[in-house]
């Protein structure tokens, strides 16, 4: 199949461009850079804040992936960066959706991240993809960057809102920042540790968006975690375990918010205990049994 992949150089885009490679795909890049070589043109090329966007109409593609997206957790939320984060979300994705709707071959599936903030914090309730959305900031933008597809489901192309949790790779995302702090024996829980955090391992991540796209009965929202969450304290004490580490220090809600600003409130100090029940009602078999054997896997990555 032909696959197109925007944020194809993102931690899940660069390892699924890898695995679907490897199976016979041709996985094109929906790229920010206008020459695939020194000669010819890209054959996809977006630039979504001038809403430009090019497809070779030479080649059909056959799904699409989308996991453009700004990194919520690499600076301190403000005013202009929340607006950054918006826009590289809601607006790209609308755009590409635009033109998929229009396309004389369009795709059979777009499926298109979404993140588990659509909940808001949880506490110790369990939520899935039946449960509504929260009112903070990452649930109103997760609800409007599901609600930016809405031309594609229009058109009739089978639309799948991916709501990914905490993405567990050594080579990126939250467990990269906290290796060396653990490695040290620094680690520690936020706050008092009972919010719940829900993960998913790279590999799994991988291997559900393949389950997806093999899956034509699939369609709307999909949380893509791991059978069980667990608290930041359950999560630091196996990390710690895992790499045979003492796990003594806390951070304190005061520190955590001074080194983090609101970021803190939403990322850290709550959570979201998330179920991933259109997976399992799907019968997709996961292939860690716990957080333990996840983190044994990633880590040999």
């Amino acid at each position: 199949m032909n696959i197109l992949i925007t944020g194809a150089t993102g931690l899940i885009g660069t390892a699924l461009s890898t695995a679907l490679t490897a199976e016979g795909h041709n996985v094109y890049a929906l790229s920010r850079d206008s020459t695939a070589d020194a000669i010819k043109p890209a054959p996809f090329y977006w630039q979504p804040k001038q809403k430009i966007i090019r497809f070779d109409s030479s080649i059909s593609i056959d799904i699409v992936i989308n996991l453009a997206g700004e990194n919520i957790a690499d600076r301190r939320w403000t005013a202009n960066s929340k607006a950054t984060i918006w826009q590289s979300r809601i607006d790209s994705t609308q755009l590409l959706s635009e033109t998929l709707a229009k396309l004389n071959n369009k795709p059979s599936l777009l499926i298109s991240a979404s993140a588990i903030g659509f909940y808001g914090d949880t506490g110790s309730n369990i939520v899935d993809e039946r449960s509504s959305a929260g009112n903070e900031f990452l649930a109103d933008l997760s609800v409007a960057w599901e609600q930016a597809t809405a031309a594609a489901s229009a058109a009739g192309i089978r639309t799948v809102h991916l709501r990914t949790g905490i993405v567990l790779s050594p080579n990126g995302g939250a467990l990269k920042q906290m290796l060396l702090p653990f490695k040290l024996g620094l680690g520690g829980a936020f706050g008092n540790g009972q919010q719940y955090m829900s993960c998913i391992g790279l590999h799994e991540a991988v291997n559900i968006i393949q389950f997806i796209m093999a899956q034509e009965s699939i369609h709307g929202a999909v949380n893509m975690v791991a059978p069980e969450a667990v608290t930041n304290k359950v999560f630091t004490k196996t990390l710690g375990a895992v790499l045979k580490r003492p796990t003594i220090f806390t951070v304190p809600v005061p520190i955590a918010k001074f080194a983090f600003g609101e970021m803190a409130d939403h990322l850290l100090l709550t959570g979201a205990r998330v179920k991933p029940s259109v997976l399992i009602e799907h019968g997709y078999t996961f292939s860690d049994k716990d957080l333990t054997s996840t983190l044994e896997r990633v880590l040999l990555e």
